[in-house]
């Protein structure tokens, strides 16, 4: 029997998986609500920038193993795999999620299996997703299986970490665990560790948390470093020489699909017992300000100040979450004429105009690196500075290791960022 998959979303996550799956002889095809996004790929082209995707694709895509549409159609197994955003009041949006389900309902049949990949709070596997196929007559574990197969995979090394990550899946029943299982079993190369839906749920944003919380110790010992002339890298790469401990890097901010929003879900479901995550990701929300306010200590808000990078992390197009669109938009408040560059981001991603590296720097102040793109650490940097009007660098990312700059800034010398640091000409 010839082995059908649809899936739902087409994004970051969707895409990878589907193109996966299509390379590993199953008939994929693959729904997005966006008729840009089925058109580019029906023609063999991506939409988003991942290592190794582009060719991929184009393989699949010619081999009639995918194809690409805006409704869903007839398949053994359904993957959904469409993003969970934020409410105003920071609870998940479970409306693409529950419109996803709802697409699928007119064509799913007896025995087939359904998968949510998406990143959501605990229990909506159980308290919502469920309900919707009972709803239409559907028992799992029965007459349907139903598991959460949470993505965990790095931007950038999507398609390596989707064989050779651990994979977790969670059924509502052990009967959808082994069978979901046996999907994944087709190309995955990892251990796949079978739990509950709840168990898997609560372990993917685990995950995150760890890591949001690690980089909110991070920054915090940033800020107290700079108030008592500490070298904080210096300290964090000392205090890891220890076996046991493993502390982040400090940065602008946390950005991402996942460390800036998973947090959140867990804190929904019990804000009175998750005190330490919500106060790291204050502390992580607080960054852009606090880089913002280093800008301001240096510079006049007369200035101009060039951003280099606006995804949210090194050679990757995705700017979801980006600490680096606030510092952006706190520098246009404060007065400051702001000019972006990055070498990834295509100018529809923002309703801002984007500037080529040379015009970028044309009559500039400071620039300030917000991203560790490896374009920026193998520029010429004393050509760079030599296009600016003044010749300040302040790099939140730790991009040029053992600069030689004059007038360069790191987190490891902030301290010695005082007022009126930087004297202008004009």
């Amino acid at each position: 029997m010839e082995k059908k998959l649809c899936v739902i979303g087409l994004g970051y996550i969707g895409l990878p998986t589907a193109a996966v799956f299509a390379d590993s002889g199953w008939k994929v095809t693959g729904i997005d609500t966006n008729p840009i996004v089925v058109e580019t790929l029906n023609k063999g082209n991506v939409h988003i920038e991942e290592n190794g995707l582009e060719e991929i694709v184009d393989r699949v895509v010619k081999n009639g193993s995918l194809t690409a549409r805006m409704t869903p159609v007839n398949a053994n197994v359904y993957i959904i795999a469409v993003p969970t955003p934020h409410n105003p009041d920071l609870t998940a949006n479970l409306n693409y999620l529950k419109s996803a389900v709802r697409s699928i309902i007119p064509v799913i049949e007896s025995g087939n299996t359904i998968i949510v990949e998406s990143t959501i709070p605990p229990r909506t596997m159980q308290d919502v997703v469920n309900p919707l196929l009972i709803k239409e007559g559907f028992i799992t574990g029965e007459n349907i299986h139903l598991a959460h197969c949470p993505e965990r995979v790095l931007p950038g090394k999507i398609l390596d970490e989707l064989v050779f990550n651990n994979r977790i899946v969670g059924g509502l029943d052990p009967i959808s665990t082994e069978v979901a299982v046996d999907v994944y079993r087709t190309f995955v190369k990892g251990n796949i560790l079978k739990t509950s839906a709840e168990n898997a749920e609560m372990a993917k944003l685990m995950e995150n948390t760890y890591r949001d919380v690690n980089i909110a110790l991070a920054n915090e010992l940033t800020k107290i470093s700079e108030n008592l002339n500490i070298n904080p890298l210096e300290v964090i790469s000392l205090a890891n020489e220890h076996p046991r401990v493993n502390i982040h890097q400090p940065g602008p901010g946390v950005g991402g699909h996942c460390l800036a929003v998973d947090p959140y879900f867990i804190i929904e479901k019990d804000p009175v017992n998750s005190l330490l995550i919500s106060n790291a990701r204050k502390i992580n929300e607080s960054m852009p300000g606090f880089v913002v306010e280093k800008v301001k200590q240096a510079i006049g808000s007369n200035s101009t100040v060039t951003l280099f990078g606006l995804a949210y992390k090194g050679d990757i197009d995705d700017i979801r979450e980006s600490p680096a669109l606030k510092v952006y938009k706190q520098l246009i408040d404060c007065g400051y004429s702001v000019k972006p560059y990055d070498p990834h981001v295509k100018q529809e991603q923002v309703d801002f105009n984007l500037y080529s590296l040379e015009d970028s720097l044309k009559n500039s102040d400071m620039v300030v690196i917000l991203t560790d793109h490896s374009e920026f650490k193998l520029l010429d940097w004393k050509q760079i500075t030599g296009l600016m009007r003044n010749d300040y660098v302040l790099d939140t990312k730790g991009c040029l290791n053992k600069c030689t700059l004059k007038n360069y800034f790191n987190y490891d010398n902030l301290y010695e960022l005082k007022p009126n640091t930087i004297s202008l000409t004009y």
